[in-house]
């Protein structure tokens, strides 16, 4: 039975156009799931830079440990990507994996196994059988065209109930560049460098080193401010890739992030990186209700943000939330334990925007009725103050619900 789609999902999926340079095609290889695409295959033209940021986990998976390597040259023609087996925890075969997939994917490509780039995503600990996509990416390669955005996006999906898609326009120079986003990602989601698995791509012609600079930098406050359950993956990856091929309409040659003319763009590429982080935080497994946290009045940034996570991170307040009871002690709790400096007298807190409890105590003019009534919205925002100083953060959560245990109790069944 198919999954339903989440409540939150958006209303509508962003139409990303055709990027030049970018060609993509998908195919069903058989890694886990029957009778659905579980292969991408990205190819790009000569002269594509790559930038990636990936998990800091002590337990990486083979592809992420491929691309950490291969990362330093700074040139791509190939993604491969694929769901339903991570290729984590699988020793000297997810190794040979890896090397035998990029070898395929290389030939398929007619380029070096250096410049292909792998993503995996599902179980941990599942032998990858390589094999199967012998005689797959090569077909792909012969069916690749600029406009298989949605179906990108649908192939890398495991536990998602719908494809992210995230695409914006902007000016460099006289020249209009596009970049488009997929991402997906519903559990497992606490990320120490970006999401699962997401990747970006534009026309613009930047280095490598001011596309790798741009990267690590947006994905602080968009990737890195989303939690659904508190774990991080083995096999989160965020990859860029800039073709360059805007140059031919005029647009400049970028060799530095700090370029002034490079303004707008970072502005759009952020906006990107947060599309598809929200759209992961409303996706969350079993998710009901979208949680904003924001936190301010904190001695610092990353003290807000600490405290923030916290919050975010509490299965009592997901579940609270989840349950449509405003419990604001919860919250107390997490912001206490969180180990940073906090006043109890000091502190406020409001569901969205209102104000249930303040200076260390329930709000005099607390309503139950109301905020209870707020609790029902499909969206709820958290605002906590501390009074302590400027330091503000914002995170994006989800509630915490049975379907989310039913989703993960049934996983490798």
């Amino acid at each position: 039975m198919a999954t339903p789609i989440s409540p939150l999902a958006p209303k509508t999926l962003a139409q990303a156009p055709a990027i030049a340079g970018v060609r993509l095609a998908t195919a069903e290889a058989g890694i886990r799931y029957k009778n659905r695409t579980d292969v991408l295959l990205a190819l790009l033209d000569e002269g594509t830079t790559v930038a990636g940021v990936f998990t800091k986990s002590k337990c990486a998976s083979a592809p992420v440990e491929w691309c950490k390597a291969k990362i330093k040259a700074g040139k791509a023609r190939a993604l491969v990507v694929n769901s339903g087996n991570a290729n984590a925890f699988t020793g000297k075969s997810g190794r040979s994996s890896t090397a035998l997939t990029a070898t395929i994917a290389a030939k398929a490509a007619g380029c070096k196994t250096g410049e292909v780039f792998l993503a995996s995503t599902g179980v941990i600990g599942e032998p990858l059988d390589a094999t199967k996509f012998d005689g797959v990416l090569e077909h792909l390669a012969t069916q690749a065209g600029a406009d298989y955005w949605l179906d990108a996006a649908k192939a890398i999906m495991t536990t998602d109930t719908f494809p992210k898609i995230a695409t914006a326009t902007v000016k460099l120079g006289k020249a209009s560049v596009t970049i488009n986003g997929i991402a997906k990602g519903a559990g497992m989601i606490a990320p120490d460098m970006a999401t699962m698995l997401s990747f970006v791509f534009t026309d613009a012609p930047l280095s490598a080193s001011a596309l790798q600079a741009l990267l690590k930098a947006g994905v602080e406050d968009t990737f890195n401010a989303v939690t659904i359950d508190s774990d991080t993956s083995t096999s989160d990856t965020l990859l860029a890739f800039a073709t360059g091929a805007a140059a031919e309409r005029g647009a400049p040659k970028i060799s530095r992030a700090s370029d002034p003319r490079l303004k707008a763009f970072t502005k759009a590429f952020n906006g990107v990186l947060a599309d598809l982080s929200e759209q992961v935080a409303r996706d969350g497994e079993g998710a009901r209700k979208l949680v904003e946290i924001v936190v301010e009045g904190a001695v610092s940034k990353p003290s807000a943000r600490k405290i923030a996570m916290s919050v975010a991170n509490s299965p009592l307040v997901k579940t609270a939330i989840a349950g449509e009871d405003a419990n604001w002690g919860r919250v107390v709790m997490a912001i206490g334990k969180a180990g940073e400096p906090a006043n109890r007298d000091k502190i406020s807190i409001a569901f969205n925007g209102i104000r249930v409890a303040t200076k260390g105590e329930r709000d005099p003019s607390y309503d139950e009725v109301q905020v209870s009534a707020t609790m029902k919205e499909p969206e709820v925002r958290i605002k906590i103050s501390l009074g302590l100083g400027k330091g503000r953060d914002r995170v994006l959560t989800c509630d915490l619900t049975k379907e989310y245990v039913a989703i993960n109790g049934d996983y490798r069944s």
